[in-house]
Parts: structure tokens; C-alpha cells; sequence
């Protein structure tokens, strides 16, 4: 059963909740994004089952599992004597992954809301955690490591995945690089949540060191974002980020039309017969509790 666990410091909390809020916003539309995503990041998500490499019987939590896509690979490889808990802090993110796993057919997922900062699991209760995409989010990505360390038994194993530079991912930077140069929002603070924030490989590997974790390993994957036109692509992006929709929800209607057309011309070097074609590239890193 699920340990007692203290409440998070009150900054963390209220950090949690605000996350919460934007998360449930568009659980929707990573739900209606679900297939696209899916077609665009499962090689990563394979790499990452890959080097976890569950085994039948384990016990394997998700942490940030979204739509639950790649812990549902981790279900198929524990078996019926597994068990997979598909958690997320959003409680609409969890509904969705449920909704999936159903279509499906499986049948050994358990379904969590969890703050990756304070998990509800007990010491040394997990075989192995996924996170992909998740500790750059979190408030404390220190306070969210040493809880995977917490709730892994000796020998278990963590596989996470973060984003490579702005630079690395224009798929994910080009509508924010506008909104902040035409005034609407302000740059990212240097360690606010975010997706970059954990961009740099020797802060990412103190993180995780510092957590009590062995590294094991650490490689990029790339990735490729296709959108079949501008509209897909300015339509996904909004779907995605509260952050960004939020911003464009708040200014009139005039700026907005004028932003969208500087993000279509900050976007013209991808454009390939008529698709939106971008790179991407993930940070993978594997480790150990001893």
C-alpha cells in the first residue's frame, strides 16, 4: 500500500498546483494530439524501454506519463505478473492514459495522480521508473530524482529523457522566440520549469548523481516533427503548451493574426513540398540505485 508521505514545502505546493492547472488545460489536446506524438517520438520512447529493459514480474512506474504511450511498451514486456503505474500530476492527464490503455486491452496498469516531488509510493517498492519529458517540468527536478531514488529497490533502474537545446529543437522554440521578442512574454528565468532547462549533459548528470543514482549511461536521440502544413503545426503547438496558448489567448485579436505570421516566416527554412519538416533532439540518460 501507498506510504504516508509529508507535504512538500509550501513554495513546491503551490509550484504543484499552478502545474496541475496548466497540465488539466490541455489534457485534451495532448489526447487529441496522442497519434501524432506518438509517430514522432516512439523510436525515443522504444530507446528508452530498451535500456530500462523491464523483465516479467517487475513492478515499473511512469512518472509524467501523459497519454501513457511509453509505459504501455514497459506493459507489454513485464507481462501479466508485472505491474505498470501510469501516474501523472494532472488528474485528466491519468483519465486519458486510462482511456488508452483500455482501447488497448491492458490489463496489469495501475493509474496514479502523482506529484513527481512526493510520491505516495513506499522506500524500495519500484523495479524500474520511465520519465520521459518530465523531471525539466517539475519545480525541483532535485527534489523529484531523490524520490525516484526513494521508491527504487537496490539494483533499480530509472530511464529519462529531457530536451537538447532551443537550438537542437526549433520544432519547440520558434513560437516562443517570437512571443518574447514581440514583448508578449518575458525570457525564462535560467531554472524555471521548462522544456530547456535541462539542456546542459554535466547538470543533468550532477542531478542525477547527486540523487544517490549511478549513471550508466547518457545518449541524444534524434527526432523528426512532421506537420503537413503551418495550420497543423500552429494548431498542435497551442494544443500542447498552456504556457503558449495562454499567452496567445490574452492578447487581441490583431496581434494575434500579426504573431502568427511572424512564426510562419521565423518557420520558412523548414518547409519541405509543403510540410512543416523539423529536427529534434532528446537527452536519454540511464541509472542505477545501488
Amino acid at each position: 500500500m501507498p506510504q504516508s508521505e509529508p507535504e512538500p514545502p509550501g513554495g513546491l505546493r503551490a509550484a504543484s498546483d499552478e502545474s496541475i492547472e496548466g497540465w488539466e488545460r490541455v489534457a485534451s489536446g495532448w489526447e487529441r494530439r496522442r497519434a501524432f506524438l506518438w509517430q514522432a517520438s516512439r523510436g525515443l520512447s522504444e530507446r528508452l524501454v530498451e535500456l530500462l529493459d523491464p523483465q516479467p514480474g517487475d513492478t515499473v512506474l511512469e512518472l509524467a506519463a501523459g497519454p501513457g504511450d511509453t509505459g504501455f511498451l514497459a506493459a507489454e514486456r513485464i507481462g501479466s505478473t508485472g505491474r505498470l503505474i501510469s501516474s501523472d500530476i494532472a488528474p485528466a492527464m491519468v483519465a486519458a492514459a486510462e482511456r488508452r490503455a483500455s482501447e488497448l486491452g491492458l490489463s496489469n496498469v495501475e493509474f496514479l495522480a502523482q506529484d513527481a516531488q512526493a510520491l505516495e509510493l513506499a522506500d524500495a517498492s519500484v523495479d524500474g521508473v520511465l520519465c520521459r519529458w518530465g523531471y525539466m517540468l517539475v519545480p525541483d527536478p532535485s527534489v523529484a530524482l531523490s524520490e525516484t531514488a526513494r521508491i527504487l529497490r537496490p539494483g533499480g533502474r530509472v530511464a529519462l529523457a529531457v530536451w537538447a537545446s532551443a537550438d537542437e529543437n526549433p520544432w519547440a522554440s520558434a513560437v516562443g522566440r517570437v512571443l518574447v521578442a514581440r514583448g508578449v512574454t518575458s525570457p525564462p528565468e535560467a531554472d524555471a520549469p521548462g522544456p530547456f532547462r535541462l539542456a546542459d549533459p554535466e547538470r543533468l548528470r550532477s542531478l542525477v548523481e547527486d540523487a544517490g543514482l549511478e549513471r550508466l549511461a547518457q545518449e541524444d536521440v534524434p527526432l523528426t516533427w512532421r506537420y503537413r502544413s503551418f495550420d497543423e503545426f500552429w494548431e498542435t503547438t497551442l494544443d500542447l503548451s498552456s504556457a503558449l496558448s495562454s499567452a496567445v489567448a490574452a492578447i487581441d485579436e490583431r496581434d494575434a493574426v500579426s504573431i502568427r505570421e511572424d512564426v510562419r516566416r521565423a518557420v520558412e527554412p523548414y518547409v519541405d513540398g509543403g510540410e512543416l519538416v523539423f529536427p529534434g533532439r532528446s537527452r536519454v540518460t540511464l541509472a542505477r540505485r545501488d
